[in-house]
């Protein structure tokens, strides 16, 4: 029995040959697709350069008139006249102001009684830890040295209690502490020189306020001679609590 078809006109047995060529045409032909590039008509400027030949100009050559140079300068001779010096010139002499053995010093001898010597007395500030007799507080006379610094500390004591008086803006912001005053009785027995230091300045006012109010006293005695006395007190201001 005989076979119907032919072997080799098979078409099946090459299949995958055709596969392989025809996925690579397809595929170079999809490659070729992706890399085509198009471009809009509108965007191409088709205009037509014209291109002309410059043109050269020729340049007239101007002769300018320019002025000839200075003539150069004319030398100028000097002519020189001798005139004979008639004139005579006096000559001036200085004189010498330095003195020779032979001159004589005239001496002038000044009397003592022609110099008059003014004595200025120096006032003398002594402490009064150190004085030879302390000033005298009224009502403090007739006592011994002791007695009478003792009773000048005391009168001090009892004249501040007397015009202590608190700084109502003192209380209110309450400021308080101890103030140290300094002051001096002069020769004459007065309060001078009132100096204080303390915490805060309405204190110092108040100080030197009850100092100033000091009487009159008996000048301190240093070698018989009055002087003037330096004393310190202290003041202390303290609120009361509640």
């Amino acid at each position: 029995m005989r076979a119907k078809k032919n072997p080799e006109l098979e078409i099946g047995r090459n299949s995958s040959l055709y596969f392989a060529v025809g996925l690579n045409l397809m595929l170079f032909i999809s490659w070729r697709a992706l890399e085509h590039k198009t471009y809009e008509q509108s965007n191409i400027d088709i205009g037509v350069v014209n291109v002309t030949e410059d043109m050269e100009e020729d340049i007239p050559v101007i002769n300018i008139n320019t002025p000839p140079p200075p003539p150069p300068p004319v030398a100028i001779q000097e002519s020189i006249q001798i005139v004979e010096d008639v004139k005579e010139i006096e000559e001036t002499v200085i004189e010498s102001t330095e003195t020779n053995q032979e001159e004589a010093i005239v001496e002038h001898i000044i009397e003592v009684s022609e110099v008059e010597v003014e004595e200025v007395e120096e006032e003398v500030e002594v402490a009064f830890a150190v004085i030879e007799q302390v000033p005298i507080f009224p009502g403090c006379e007739g006592l011994s040295k002791f007695e009478s610094k003792e009773c000048f500390q005391l009168k001090i004591q009892e004249h501040v209690k007397e015009n202590f008086e608190y700084p109502e803006t003192a209380v209110d912001l309450g400021i308080q502490g101890r103030v140290s005053v300094l002051f001096a009785i002069d020769s004459q027995g007065f309060v001078t020189g009132i100096r204080s230091r303390g915490p805060d300045r309405i204190l110092e006012k108040e100080a030197e306020r009850i100092i100033g109010l000091l009487p009159r006293m008996t000048p301190g005695m240093q070698r018989n001679k009055p002087v003037k006395v330096s004393y310190a007190v202290p003041i202390f201001f303290k609120l009361r609590d509640g």
